[in-house]
Order: C-alpha cells, then structure tokens, then sequence
C-alpha cells in the first residue's frame, strides 16, 4: 500500500487548480494506470497485509481510505463524477444494500467471481459480492453446560435464555440479525421475541462482543450473544488465558434443524463503484478477493469464515464445528432494519 508523495504548498495549490479547471469543464483526471483507489470499512492488520501482496503480485498500488460505511457512502455520493473511490468494501449486509440503494455502484459481472462464490452470496444484479462470513452464536459455559432447549433465537426469549448477555440494539450486528427474524416470523411474534429477551437480560447492554462471552466465566451472564470471530481470536492467541477462555465458552450455531432457516451470518462485501477512474484494475482487486490466496488471508489472519467454498478455516473455528448458513437477502434486510430497531428500542433491549 503507497500514497502519493506530499507536495509542497505552491505545488498543492496548484494542483487544486488544475482540478478544479478539470471539474468545471466536466472532466475528471486521467486515471493512473498503476493504482485502484479503495473506500473500506474493515480496519484490520490483515487486510492491510493483503493489499501489500496484490501490490506485490500485480504492480498495481492500493490508495486506502478507512472510514464508517455510512459516511464512506455518503462522500462518494457527494464526490459525484469526479470520485477517485474505485472498489468499496464495507461490512454487514444492510450496509451493502443501503451503498446499491445510494446508486454509488456499478454492475460487476465476471466469470471468475461467478464461479467463486455462492449465487447465495451475491447480489442478483452483480452490484456486491460476499468476501468472508461471520456466523452470530449463542455462548455459554462449557463448565455448566448448554440450557437444555436452546437451539434457535428463538428460545433465546424463554426460560432457556435467561441470564444472557448482549451489545446494544443499536448495533448492526443485532440490527440485521432481528431483521432476519422479522422476515422468517413476522412483527407479532419478533416483537414478543424481543420483550422476552429484554427480561432475560442479565444486565442492561453494555459493551462489544468480547465483552459479552468474557463475563460468563466471571459469573455475571450465563449466555451471551456474539459474532465467532471474536471468540476464534482468543483461540489464536499465545496467551495463557485467552486460550483457558476459548476452551471455556461453548457454542450453538441456531435454528439448524430440518428445514430451519440456518445460522445467521454477517457478511463482509465488496463492489465496483460505478463512476471509477481505474476500472479495469479495480476489476484486478475485486477477482484477486476471491482467489485462493485471499481468502485464506482473510480466513487464517482475521478468524473470519470465507465466502469460497472449501478455503481453509483458521483451527480455532474448526474447533467450533461446521454449521449450515441462513442465506443472505441484503436488500430485504436493509428494508427490515428501520422496523427491527423500532422493536428493539421498545423491548426494553436499549
């Protein structure tokens, strides 16, 4: 990963007027044919680490633009025509949904994406694709053992679920994750899931993932709701503790009976932006996510799921078990959100 040379004052200013010309007259700047402007909402070591390797592997220099999803989304929007934004990488569904739903990507058709991933893990107008997964479990203690009739989310509201510990409603992560059980069983029910899970709270929300499954060995929560692949990095660490924690912590990949909907994953995607300077070189990064070699980056170094099928699992999620996925409707469950909050926020689930 490079950035641009800093320029000195009268050069800077200078620049900026020969952009502005370029803008007035409707013309953005030629595109650098060694370079692909990337907008991500991801901000791990690991990606950088791949990046470095697509730059290594194929010459083509990687501009890195961190920031939140939805402020990503809105400069390039506000960016317009002259954007430099070239691939956009964001994580959660809903987020992806809401980038299409901006107008800010293009159709990204290529038989190398195609064949990689799963249909189900692919928007159906080529507009976003998935990089990795992360499955959203119930953990318990492995010393007291599974609450006997907790297998779903669904029994997260009853007398199996109490004692549970969970991030805010306000969250993605939870957002989309009761979108999806609005979709499956409707606001009656969601709503009555939800005031259920709101009395077996073991205390208000407080917190990230980590935090959640960290207090159960601690005797404050008897459950906890949380993504695999914060635990999967307690597996992998070196340390003593982390490691007695990982074994400790128990878990249940839901709703995994004859013809359930499967365990609710979180995706990671990326997509071409529609006004890109470099297009054929973002097309380069967007298929180099998919091979081999990326994938297993994004599996091994971040202890996330991939998208690819048979690309390996880092130990640590191996040691969890297999488990079979509810496919991903970003659109429907960016439609879901706004009302999967309102629920929420009533609950009591703050």
């Amino acid at each position: 990963m490079t950035s641009r040379p800093t320029l000195p004052p009268l050069g800077r200013r200078l620049l900026g007027l020969f952009a502005a010309g370029f803008a007035a007259l409707g013309l953005a700047p030629a595109a650098d044919a060694q370079e692909v402007n990337l907008y991500s909402s991801r901000h791990y070591d690991s990606d950088r680490a791949l990046y470095e390797a697509f730059t290594r592997e194929t010459g083509i220099r990687i501009r890195l633009i961190e920031g939140d999803a939805d402020q990503l989304i809105e400069r390039i929007r506000n960016e317009g025509a002259n954007s430099p934004a070239d691939v956009f990488i964001t994580v959660d569904a809903a987020r992806l949904a809401r980038a299409a739903n901006a107008g800010i990507l293009a159709p990204f058709r290529s038989p190398v994406v195609e064949q990689r991933i799963p249909a189900a893990l692919r928007s159906k107008d080529g507009l976003w694709f998935a990089i990795s997964q992360r499955a959203r479990v119930i953990m318990y203690d492995k010393e007291k053992g599974a609450p006997q009739g907790l297998n779903r989310y669904e029994d997260l509201s009853g007398p199996a679920g109490a004692g549970l510990c969970v991030r805010s409603s306000n969250h993605p992560y939870n957002i989309s994750l009761v979108a999806s059980i609005l979709m499956s069983d409707g606001p009656e029910k969601t709503e009555a899931w939800a005031k259920g899970v709101a009395a077996n709270l073991a205390r208000p929300p407080q917190g990230g993932d980590r935090d959640q499954f960290r207090a159960i060995p601690a005797g404050q929560c008897t459950l906890a709701l949380a993504n695999t692949y914060y635990l999967a990095a307690f597996g992998a660490s070196q340390k003593p503790e982390d490691q007695a924690l990982f074994k400790r912590i128990g878990v249940i990949f839901p709703n995994q009976g004859a013809g359930d909907r499967g365990t609710h994953v979180n995706i990671s995607g990326a997509g071409l932006v529609k006004t890109a300077p470099n297009r054929d070189n973002a097309a380069h990064l967007l298929e180099y996510l998919t091979s081999d070699k990326a994938q297993a980056a994004i599996a091994l170094g971040n202890m996330e799921y991939p998208a690819v099928p048979d690309a390996p699992l880092h130990p640590a999620l191996e040691a969890m078990g297999r488990f079979r996925a509810e496919p991903v409707d970003a659109e429907k469950t960016n439609a879901h959100a706004a009302q999967a909050l309102q629920i929420l926020q009533r609950s009591g689930w703050r």
